[in-house]
């Protein structure tokens, strides 16, 4: 059975994952690896920061003492995603600062040359109706965008930033907060198709819409594809 080491330590993102993908792969997460070092997300897109995640995380698993008995098999790989909101009102951002969204602009939250440390999600959605304050409902046009990157433990993947997977949900943004589930600016965002935000979604309805659902269905795809041609992923 294929291991996926899931480069998140959230385990909202954990659950989701769990339940789009099924139950065809073992799971393992940084919840199980508390040692695992943490990975500075400092570049410019998603999918460079999937990719950069993924490989020095798949690096540090390679000298992992006892990795054979902590993963088994020789399947194992490391599945990293970055992912967030672009809002067209506000040129894309948060963008890839989504997560610390809230403590970007505050003053002496981050030294100089350094990133700030995440925000709570209730200061990040905080902040965002606050910049929508004035903006109408026809220009609070949105997007959730993930992208993955997967890298195998061992052998080291031939492709630096491994396989890429990409989905997109678009939407708009809510004038005040929607709903109890999910977490992160899910109870600001209106799928397009949908009333409801993700946060009054049920986790059905939200695990077959949303952009990391798509690209774990473009993953699913792939890995069987990967295996019927004798990859050991």
């Amino acid at each position: 059975m294929t291991t996926l080491i899931l480069a998140t330590r959230n385990a909202h993102k954990v659950q989701e994952i769990r339940a789009i993908l099924g139950e065809s792969f073992r799971y393992l997460s940084l919840l199980d690896f508390v040692e695992a070092p943490a990975v500075v997300e400092d570049q410019p897109s998603f999918a460079k920061n999937a990719a950069k995640k993924a490989r020095e995380l798949a690096k540090w698993f390679q000298h992992l003492g006892g990795l054979d008995y902590r993963v088994p098999g020789a399947s194992g790989s490391v599945l990293a995603d970055d992912s967030g909101l672009e809002v067209d009102a506000l040129n894309g951002a948060p963008g890839v600062h989504s997560a610390r969204f809230a403590a970007i602009d505050r003053p002496g939250v981050a030294a100089p040359g350094k990133l700030a440390q995440n925000s709570s999600d209730s200061d990040n959605n905080a902040k965002l109706l606050r910049l929508m304050k004035d903006v109408p409902m026809e220009k609070r046009g949105a997007r959730f965008r993930c992208v993955l990157s997967l890298v195998q433990v061992k052998p080291p993947q031939p492709t630096p930033s491994g396989h890429i997977f990409d989905g997109v949900c678009e939407g708009r943004i809510a004038f005040e907060p929607r709903g109890r589930g999910g977490f992160g600016y899910d109870p600001l965002f209106l799928p397009v198709g949908h009333p409801h935000s993700f946060a009054e979604l049920s986790g059905d309805v939200k695990n077959r819409i949303s952009h990391r659902a798509q690209a774990l269905e473009k993953l699913k795809k792939a890995l069987v594809t990967l295996v019927q041609g004798g990859n050991k992923f």
